[in-house]
C-alpha cells in the first residue's frame, strides 16, 4: 500500500511539471510587445512646428485648390501626390479623431480629410520626415494641425453667378486668396484705410452682412510672412488686417470655397485678399 502511495505522488508531481513546461511553452509562442496602431499622428519638425504624418512618420500635406470638400489632384497629379486613405483612423496625441474624415473621390476611391481638406502624400519625399512638398507651386502646402488660415487657389464666381479673374474682369482662371481653416473666403473693403475699418457700425447691426474675421494668428501657410497681418479694435472686438487691410467674411458665404461677396455690390468693392494685395494707405 505504501509503495502505490508513492507512486501515485510521484505521478501527481510529473504530471504538474509537464503541464507547467507545457504552458512555459505557450508563453513564449506569444508576443507581448505592443502593437501602435496609430495611423495619423504628430511630428515636431524643426522649421514648419507639428505637423501630420502617417503611420511611418511620411509627411502628409493639403492642396490649394481643394476649396470644396473634393479634390482637385487627379489623373497625372497623382503621380507626384498620392491619394492618403486609411478606413480606420486611429489618432495619436494632440489630434481629435472628430476632424478627420473621408471623401469619395470622383473615380469612386476613398481619400482621408483633415478639417475638410483632403490629405496626399509626396513622391519627392524619400525618408521618414522629409517636407520637400512644402510651398511646391505655391498650391501645395504641410498639413498642421493649428493653421489660422490656408492659401486657397480656385475659380472665383461672384453672388451674381458669374466667373470672374483676379483683377475682377469677367473670365476663366484660378486665382489665390485666403480662406479660414474652415474653407471660408476673406475679403478686404476698398473704402477701409490702413488699420482703419470704415464699413462696421457700432452696434455691429451691419456685421451680418460683412462679419470682421476675429481669429487669433496662429500658424500660416510657409510662403506668407506673419509680418503683414496685424490687429485692430473695431468697438471693443478684434479684427485681423494684412497689409494693414482689415479683413471680413461675407455672410451669404454659405458653403465652404463660395466667393460671393466680391461682386456685391459691384465686382472690385470687396475683393478678395491674397498676398499680392497692394498695401493700405
Amino acid at each position: 500500500m505504501k509503495n502505490l502511495k508513492n507512486k501515485l505522488i510521484l505521478g501527481f508531481f510529473a504530471i504538474t511539471l509537464l503541464t507547467i513546461a507545457s504552458c512555459n511553452d505557450n508563453n513564449d509562442d506569444i508576443d507581448n510587445s505592443i502593437v501602435d496602431t496609430t495611423t495619423i499622428k504628430l511630428s515636431s519638425d524643426a522649421s514648419l512646428g507639428d505637423i501630420l504624418v502617417d503611420a511611418n512618420g511620411n509627411s502628409l500635406y493639403f492642396f490649394s485648390k481643394d476649396t470644396k470638400v473634393s479634390s482637385n489632384c487627379n489623373d497625372g497629379c497623382l503621380a507626384n501626390w498620392p491619394v492618403f486613405y486609411v478606413e480606420n483612423i486611429e489618432v495619436g496625441n494632440g489630434l481629435n479623431s472628430s476632424d478627420f474624415s473621408a471623401i469619395t473621390r470622383a473615380d469612386g476611391s476613398k481619400q482621408t480629410t483633415y478639417k475638410n481638406w483632403p490629405l496626399y502624400s509626396f513622391a519627392n519625399d524619400a525618408s521618414a520626415g522629409d517636407t520637400n512638398g512644402d510651398g511646391v507651386g505655391g498650391v501645395w502646402f504641410i498639413a498642421k494641425p493649428d493653421y489660422s488660415i490656408m492659401y486657397a487657389s480656385a475659380q472665383l464666381i461672384g453672388n451674381d453667378g458669374k466667373n470672374y479673374l483676379g483683377d475682377y474682369t469677367l473670365g476663366n482662371g484660378a486665382t489665390s486668396y485666403f480662406v479660414s481653416i474652415a474653407g471660408r473666403t476673406m475679403y478686404s473693403f476698398k473704402n477701409d484705410a490702413k488699420n482703419t475699418n470704415n464699413f462696421t457700425k457700432s452696434d455691429f447691426s451691419n456685421n451680418g452682412a460683412w462679419p470682421i474675421v476675429e481669429i487669433t494668428l496662429d500658424e500660416i501657410p510657409s510662403t506668407l510672412d506673419a509680418a503683414d497681418f496685424g490687429t485692430i479694435t473695431v468697438f471693443g472686438k478684434t479684427q485681423l488686417t494684412y497689409k494693414g487691410w482689415p479683413l471680413y467674411y461675407f455672410g451669404q458665404d454659405t458653403e465652404r470655397g463660395d466667393t460671393k461677396g466680391l461682386s456685391v455690390p459691384s465686382p472690385g468693392v470687396w475683393p478678395v485678399v491674397n498676398k499680392g494685395i497692394t498695401a493700405a494707405q
